[in-house]
């Protein structure tokens, strides 16, 4: 009997160990499947939308699922390089150069990692809504104004105004040549299946739109040979670049610094923002922000030193792992796994991808960025937050990225301080006996033009009693002139004024 008893302890834990180590294992491989197939065109099309090479985006993809992926702060975030950062990253590749990128890349992480070690995550999510989707508007329509030049083949000005204001060229130049049309179309096929692709069937759909739209391109360049441009193959030792000491001195620059700014508000804004988001999606543990700002860090530390795209947390490829049913951080870090084998064993599928089908794939993901129901809800609510998101949006394709965000802060700043600055002045005069006001609210130096008009139309003659008790706050300057106004009041007046302090 004891016998029995002694096999059967035994043999239960033996033959449910594994399903008791890796309880969630069947869920969290068919998730990594899925985010590795969404993940795959998006790292490969941001990267070349970002004037570095494909594998560049490739090596970014494979941080973020064997680094980031393996440190706690969100268990179901999937992190890679971002349409977000597209902008900024080809302006900064344009202005510095590749090797100056790598730093830039590494100090954006170094920081990131010092803010999330003093606990400053959380503070994140104290930035206005609407200069977050603000930048992303703005981001989405450089993007796509971008992407369109790509799309039929030719190369795209410099600037946000230049792109948007080229594109009747663009037009023009494109209706006059076969081989602009073709890409054009090659491009234009690439949304529209993307578009639909929602629409079919769930058996279909379970192969994600983007793949399936930019592994059709491929197909119909290669049946019908036509004359667009491909991905330029280098190989991936080939292509990471570690800084040079030489490289690091360029950190002294104030171009530079700014970039590194940019880059630590953009990315850690949108990783934190996407970690909010992706938390509503699920019902398993909540994000950690300083611990998660701390992983974005160290993943954009090493992109740094291999010379990477910079990485965020990418909400398309978050809810995907979760609609995918991934339970735990496993799925993300074995999508890193299947970029690593995919770019070590078939680097060389790459060069049969069409451009314009990628520049198709980063219009979409640019035309998602821009989020026009939040701004008709906004309109319709809070049309101060509104004016915020489309300012923010035009100073980003009108000035460039770092400013357009300062700007919309700034913005955002002055919006909050105006209405935390609210006041109320209220005159009670009877005919006889003393005037009484009463003054409550937040008295602030942007109210005292209105304190100043009710209590110098006053009148001289009479006795006055100022009850400021109401006052929730008085700041200096309007203390300042209360006590100037009373000062001379009292002099011209019968009586002195009689304040009754907040």
């Amino acid at each position: 009997m004891s016998a029995t008893t002694g096999t059967s302890a035994a043999t239960g834990p033996a033959g449910s160990g594994g399903r008791t180590r890796f309880p969630h294992l069947r869920q969290d491989f068919t998730a990594s499947l899925v985010v590795f197939l969404v993940a795959l065109p998006l790292c490969v099309g941001v990267a070349v939308a970002s004037g570095v090479p494909a594998e560049l985006g490739l090596i970014t993809g494979i941080v973020g699922g064997l680094v980031t992926g393996l440190l706690p702060g969100s268990s179901l975030q999937v992190s890679g390089p971002a349409a977000g950062l597209t902008v900024l990253v080809f302006e900064a590749v344009s202005e510095y150069g590749l090797a100056m990128f790598g730093v830039i890349v590494l100090a954006t992480g170094l920081i990131q990692l010092g803010m999330g070690a003093l606990r400053l995550g959380r503070y994140f999510r104290a930035i206005s809504v609407a200069v977050v989707e603000g930048m992303l508007a703005g981001i989405g329509l450089v993007l796509i104004a971008g992407q369109l030049y790509s799309v039929a083949g030719a190369e795209a000005p410099a600037s946000g105004l230049g792109k948007i204001a080229g594109l009747p060229g663009l037009v023009v130049d494109s209706a006059g040549s076969s081989t602009a049309l073709t890409s054009f179309g090659l491009g234009a096929a690439t949304v529209a299946v993307m578009v639909l692709w929602k629409h079919l069937p769930g058996k279909v759909r379970a192969v994600p739109g983007a793949l399936a739209a930019v592994a059709l391109a491929t197909l119909a360049t290669l049946l019908f040979d036509l004359p667009v441009a491909t991905v330029e193959v280098r190989g991936l030792l080939d292509s990471i670049r570690l800084p040079g000491l030489e490289a690091l001195g360029g950190l002294a620059s104030v171009g530079v610094i700014g970039t590194v700014l940019a880059f630590v508000l953009i990315a850690s804004a949108e990783s934190l923002f996407s970690a909010a988001a992706v938390d509503r999606l699920h019902d398993g543990p909540r994000t950690e922000y300083d611990k998660e700002l701390m992983a974005q860090g160290a993943g954009n530390t090493v992109c740094g030193l291999l010379g990477a795209l910079p990485m965020t947390a990418v909400i398309v490829r978050s809810s995907a792992n979760v609609s995918a049913g991934a339970r735990t951080k496993a799925s993300r870090v074995l999508h890193g796994v299947w970029l690593l084998l995919f770019a070590a064993l078939l680097p060389a599928a790459l060069a049969y991808i069409p451009l314009p089908a990628l520049a198709g794939v980063l219009v979409h993901a640019g035309w998602k960025l821009i989020p026009l129901r939040s701004i008709a809800a906004l309109w319709r609510e809070h049309r101060g937050e509104a004016l915020i998101l489309v300012v923010t949006a035009v100073a980003i394709v009108a000035v460039g990225m770092f400013e357009g965000v300062l700007i919309g802060l700034a913005l955002a700043v002055a919006k909050t301080a105006w209405e935390t600055s609210h006041l109320r002045l209220e005159v009670i005069d009877k005919g006889a006996g003393p005037v009484r006001v009463y003054v409550s609210g937040n008295a602030t130096f942007l109210r005292l033009p209105k304190i100043l008009d009710g209590l110098e139309a006053l009148p001289q003659d009479r006795p006055v009693e100022l009850d400021l008790s109401g006052l929730h706050h008085l700041d200096h300057a309007c203390r300042t002139a209360l006590e100037s106004w009373a000062q001379r009041h009292s002099a011209q007046g019968t009586e002195p004024v009689k304040v009754t302090a907040p």
